[in-house]
């Protein structure tokens, strides 16, 4: 009868596939293991506590690199920037709302036809009420302009339309524009300040306080307190 004789403790390194196995192969398993998981626990503790105060900011920095990257901002929105002296992009940052109603009804800017027209002053994440200013020196006008909605001290144009409709001030009808719940005689060369309140009335004059009551329970999001740099465009937004 052949005795069985163990292999040597080097012996099944130099078989094929082994050469990867060693003593140490079957002790650190549980250390890894460990540290894996500690390592894990981390990154998740890391996530989960700053994702609900990061979320809005990685989100506007998506938002302000697809800006950039738009080609269509140009002609139109270029003069006007020119000849309003607007800043560079970035330059400032402020929210407002913005309700307009024509007739009681009130128009709905969450359409994408209203969304991200303009990289200097736009709503965007499908709100229908939030302005984004995102340079200095940016009246109104712009905004308007960027999807067609022409407004003048008597009457207001539903340009964007395929049949556009104009509405003017006559005995029955009024216009009225408020920041703030005060008046002002020409809302196109506003400049929106950050949580701004603004009011644009046309129709019969007795809704105003209600159209004011709605403005003044819509949230306005603050501006993100830090200063990111988009990638690649060395802007601060």
């Amino acid at each position: 009868m052949n005795e069985r004789v163990l292999p040597k403790e080097y012996s099944d390194l130099s078989l094929p596939g082994r050469t990867d196995e060693s003593n140490a192969a079957y002790f650190e398993p549980e250390i890894k293991s460990k540290g894996k998981s500690l390592a894990i626990f981390g990154i998740a503790f890391v996530l989960v506590t700053a994702g609900a105060f990061a979320y809005y900011f990685l989100n506007q920095s998506e938002i302000d690199s697809q800006i950039l990257d738009n080609t269509a901002f140009n002609t139109l929105e270029e003069k006007m920037a020119k000849h309003y002296g607007v800043g560079q992009f970035g330059s400032e940052h402020a929210h407002a709302a913005l309700a307009v109603f024509v007739n009681g009804d009130q128009l709905d800017f969450s359409h994408p036809r209203f969304q991200i027209q303009s990289k200097y002053i736009h709503f965007e994440n499908d709100n229908p009420y939030l302005i984004h200013r995102h340079a200095t020196d940016v009246p109104l006008d712009m905004l308007f302009a960027s999807f067609g909605l022409r407004i003048t001290e008597d009457c207001i144009e539903l340009g964007y339309k395929v049949n556009a409709s104009q509405h003017c001030i006559n005995k029955d009808n009024s216009m009225m524009f408020l920041v703030n719940g005060k008046p002002i005689p020409n809302i196109n060369l506003y400049e929106i300040r950050h949580n701004d309140r603004i009011l644009i009335s046309f129709g019969n004059s007795e809704f105003i306080s209600e159209h004011l009551k709605y403005l003044e329970g819509l949230e306005i999001h603050d501006v993100p307190k830090i200063n990111k740099i988009v990638p690649g465009k060395d802007i601060s937004v």
